[in-house]
């Protein structure tokens, strides 16, 4: 069995203030692609864990990865005695902002609820998610959703006005630490999410992230230069913590041509041609 971990972008991500536990009150919107990450299953000895693709070096060790934690936290809740090997194709650039181990680690719920034919509510999976990080809860539908508290209070969107949006991803190699990004957060509050329809929203909002992330990644800047002068876009911005930049396109033509500009100047930027879910 296979299961896509869907790439995650925020349309629009507002740092409203920083809670007494030290963690940030954020107000986003929750969009999805329709590529990522891919995962598959087959019968294995106890849980295990395999990686490839053209991130996978960057993962470090497969047993502290978040679809092996995923894994086990399913297993213990429903005492799971039969075991899975469990392989990923790691497509998705790591600390990007784009949801990668968030998305995997919520792949793994779903994969394995099927694997192993257990019917898990959505309920009790997102209380499995929630200890996984922020952005699983989010990630394990993997559609258009508001968030807010630490991104893992969820209130579902109408996204049909965005699926099949075609969306460009551009990322510059960079990979960004969330937590330092958000310690150099100015600590202003800039105003609420706007109430909208998600297309509204996103050309409407910000992403308050952007200022401290490009102060520790200039090349975000350049990134969001290109993207913003594209022809056919509607709307750019760099997505969660960066570095990874999205633009939303009136046409896949125009995405493909701002594709290919890109890559002519910048073969060393990775990117990612899709579409929203």
């Amino acid at each position: 069995m296979r299961e896509t971990a869907y790439a995650k972008i925020n349309l629009a991500l507002h740092v409203r203030g920083r809670a007494p536990d030290g963690y940030h009150r954020i107000e986003t919107l929750f969009a999805f692609c329709e590529d990522g990450d891919s995962l598959s299953v087959a019968e294995g000895a106890g849980l295990t864990l395999t990686v490839t693709g053209p991130f996978a070096p960057e993962l470090g060790d497969a047993s502290d990865n978040l679809v092996q934690r995923a894994a086990e936290a399913f297993r213990r809740e429903y005492g799971v005695i039969r075991g899975a090997a469990l392989a990923l194709d790691k497509r998705l650039p790591v600390a990007s902002g784009i949801g990668g181990g968030s998305a995997d680690a919520a792949a793994t719920l779903r994969l394995l609820a099927r694997w192993w034919k257990i019917d898990a509510d959505e309920a009790a999976l997102l209380t499995i998610a929630a200890t996984l990080g922020a952005d699983v809860p989010a990630c394990l539908a993997s559609q258009t959703a508001r968030g807010e508290g630490r991104g893992d209070r969820l209130s579902s969107q109408d996204g049909s006005g965005l699926a099949g949006t075609p969306a460009l991803l551009v990322n510059p190699g960079i990979p960004v630490s969330t937590a330092a990004v958000f310690s150099a957060w100015d600590g202003v509050d800039r105003g609420p999410l706007p109430i909208a329809s998600p297309l509204a929203t996103a050309i409407e909002g910000r992403n308050d992230l952007e200022a401290p992330a490009r102060s520790l990644a200039p090349a975000i800047g350049e990134i969001l230069a290109r993207l913003a002068g594209a022809p056919g876009i509607i709307v750019s911005r760099m997505s969660g913590s960066g570095a990874t930049c999205f633009a939303l396109f009136e046409t896949e033509a125009a995405r493909d041509g701002a594709q290919g500009s890109i890559a002519a100047d910048r073969p060393d930027w990775w990117q990612l041609a899709t579409r929203l879910r």
